[in-house]
């Protein structure tokens, strides 16, 4: 813990964490200006099943000038990961504090443990103010109570979004490790981040027309399939992940995320699914994204604990 807190005053301390702290802020800020300038409109639409849901509203509507706050923040949360942990260990190597701390008493486990937990409670602390501020800020300007289910909704997705930053704060922790410089480091992390982010999605869609027949030559049932197929292939990217389990999350009228056949369809009244059934729903995104993280941070694990050490 001593470790964890003298991690958390540098941070805290660092011209890199006021930047990207300002950059979410100014994102957050702008989305609920945006989403409280459209809100009227979107609470009494009563054609949308969603417009009872005034909290959940002021998240995901928009007047069109910018994306729903969850679309900003699965674009631009992964910086703030990335951020945190791309010169985890590599700068302290270069700085040569990296041998001296571990010729004391302690276990070198504890220091990579302390990097990712002490940027791990910075994160968790900034989702926990936003949602707070966003909270109280509806209340102060609405003067209407929360419902229990928009608030253990709105509270799932600051967990999940929270899990989604600590996948890119635990894979630039492993590519600190893997390399020597922090600029490497930094540029291959961001480099992963702008191909899932931009770039995956189309090379998808190239692959799909070279190497899938043509839809018009195929059933019903087999058309079914081969979506099934492509969104499995998109939900390998993290992004896909978090949009489709904040998206269920924040709009509770979703019923599924992949593609409903007309039998499926057939007497289905448009209304919003209980927290539980959405929760259902985006579990498996959910554990992907905890899969993700665990898997990233294990592999920096074993290649810090096995990697030489010299002054």
């Amino acid at each position: 813990m001593v470790m964890v807190n003298k991690e958390i005053a540098d941070h805290i301390r660092s011209w890199r964490f006021i930047v990207l702290i300002t950059l979410i802020l100014l994102t957050f800020i702008a989305s609920i200006y945006a989403s409280m300038g459209n809100i009227r409109t979107a609470v009494e639409n009563t054609n949308d099943p969603n417009h009872g849901f005034l909290y959940l509203k002021l998240l995901t509507a928009t007047d069109n000038s910018l994306p729903p706050f969850h679309i900003l923040l699965s674009f631009l949360a992964p910086l703030l990961g990335i951020g945190l942990g791309f010169d985890a260990i590599n700068a302290e190597q270069n700085n040569g504090t990296l041998g001296r701390l571990m010729a004391q008493p302690v276990y070198r486990d504890n220091l990579l443990l302390a990097k990712f937990t002490s940027s791990f409670i910075m994160i968790g602390s900034l989702f926990l103010v936003l949602v707070l501020l966003m909270l109280g800020g509806g209340l102060v300007w609405t003067g209407v109570r929360i419902e229990p289910q928009e608030l253990l909704r709105i509270l799932t997705f600051m967990v999940i979004t929270i899990v989604y930053v600590a996948f890119w704060l635990s894979l630039s922790v492993l590519l600190s490790i893997a390399f020597k410089q922090a600029a490497t480091s930094a540029l291959t992390a961001i480099g992963i981040w702008i191909f899932f982010t931009v770039f995956y999605q189309i090379l998808v869609t190239l692959l799909i027309k070279t190497f899938l027949p043509d839809p018009s030559y195929l059933s019903s049932q087999e058309v079914l399939s081969y979506n099934d197929l492509i969104l499995d292939i998109l939900r390998i990217s993290p992004n896909r992940l978090y949009t489709d389990a904040s998206t269920t999350l924040l709009i509770p009228s979703i019923r599924s995320l992949g593609p409903l056949t007309t039998e499926q369809m057939a007497g289905a009244i448009p209304s919003p699914l209980p927290f539980r059934e959405s929760l259902l729903i985006v579990w498996p995104q959910v554990s992907g994204l905890i899969a993700s993280t665990i898997s990233c941070f294990a592999i920096s694990y074993y290649f810090f604990m096995r990697r030489e050490i010299r002054s």
